[in-house]
């Protein structure tokens, strides 16, 4: 391990207020104020950014087709071709994001994925591998919607299709686990847990017990079921691609951070990754987070060194300059 005076910088995006590279470019400023070399490396686990994340780690480009949002209304979604643009990344928000239905909307037995679906069939046509980013959807339904649009338009042929997820959730518990936040009172959720449960009978293979086949509403489990869709650790992949251990040697500390940092911040997310990586290292791990749990204990479960709220830019950069100092060589 070397590189004096460098910092990795390596948040995920702060849901719905700053995307990962805004991060990583307001950390950035507060070191080089300091005198520091920065490594911006904006990251994701899956979910938002997973598409902008690969596209910084790999290089590539956004198309643009025509998709319906999760009731129906027709709208314009992206999909990414990176590296050799013969691989692309379909992020389930894109379509089937829960940014897309207003709060009094939300209805998670109406909603649809057919919209993936719709984007899934258009990112085949041009690449032979897609990953899936699969996180933040308005929709339970198991991916029926998504399965029933790929099948009008005549099947994904012999794409090789990578679900990239931000949770282990299993099937059976997607409803119970994802369903209040996407609309769901008590009684619906006791509804699409029952409705689930009907399909995963019905599918070509059964996804209850299964990690992961819950993600984005069980449609990573659909995809899995109907697909032969392969159901990886999103974050662990984004790393990877991002070559963050290589980064990493070269850096004397890391900065992540998410949005809020609570319990699930320990299921798969980016933060519980690069800290897990940096104690392999023996680098020094601080995060920064726009909300944080009232959880004493959370930080030392995850492996951090620090935790520090920071809510905008300049609170992001007043961060930075503080763990600048404070790792000054003395």
């Amino acid at each position: 391990m070397g590189g004096a005076n460098r910092a990795l910088l390596a948040p995920d995006s702060f849901k719905g207020t700053l995307p990962a590279t805004a991060v990583a470019a307001a950390l950035a400023l507060g070191f080089e104020e300091a005198g520091w070399e920065v490594d911006p490396c904006p990251l994701a686990d899956g979910g938002e950014g997973t598409g902008e994340a690969l596209v910084d780690a790999l290089g590539g480009d956004w198309r643009q087709v025509e998709a319906h949002d999760p009731l129906g209304r027709p709208i314009r979604a992206s999909f990414a071709l990176v590296g050799d643009r013969r691989t692309a990344v379909v992020e389930t928000a894109a379509a089937s994001g829960l940014q897309l239905v207003a709060p009094r909307e939300r209805d998670p037995e109406v909603a649809t994925s057919a919209g993936t679906g719709e984007l899934l069939l258009a990112a085949a046509q041009s690449a032979a591998t897609v990953l899936v980013g699969v996180g933040g959807t308005a929709t339970v339904d198991g991916g029926a919607g998504a399965i029933a649009a790929i099948r009008r338009g005549g099947g994904l042929g012999d794409v090789r299709l990578i679900c990239l997820c931000d949770v282990r959730t299993p099937w059976e518990d997607a409803a119970r686990t994802f369903g209040p936040q996407k609309g769901a009172g008590e009684a619906m959720v006791g509804r699409l847990t029952a409705r689930m449960d009907r399909m995963a009978a019905e599918l070509p293979r059964d996804p209850r017990g299964r990690p992961m086949t819950g993600a984005a509403g069980g449609l990573a489990g659909g995809l899995w079921a109907s697909l032969d869709a392969e159901l990886v650790a999103g974050a662990a992949f984004v790393l990877d691609a991002a070559r963050f251990d290589e980064r990493a040697e070269r850096a004397s500390l890391v900065v992540t951070g998410e949005g809020r940092l609570d319990a699930t911040t320990l299921e798969g997310k980016v933060v519980a990754e690069v800290a897990r990586r940096c104690r392999r290292l023996r680098l020094p791990v601080h995060a920064v987070a726009g909300a944080l749990a009232d959880d004493p204990g959370l930080r030392d479960r995850i492996g951090l060194d620090s935790v520090h709220p920071a809510r905008a830019a300049d609170d992001l950069q007043a961060v930075a300059r503080s763990l600048a100092m404070c790792h000054m060589p003395r």
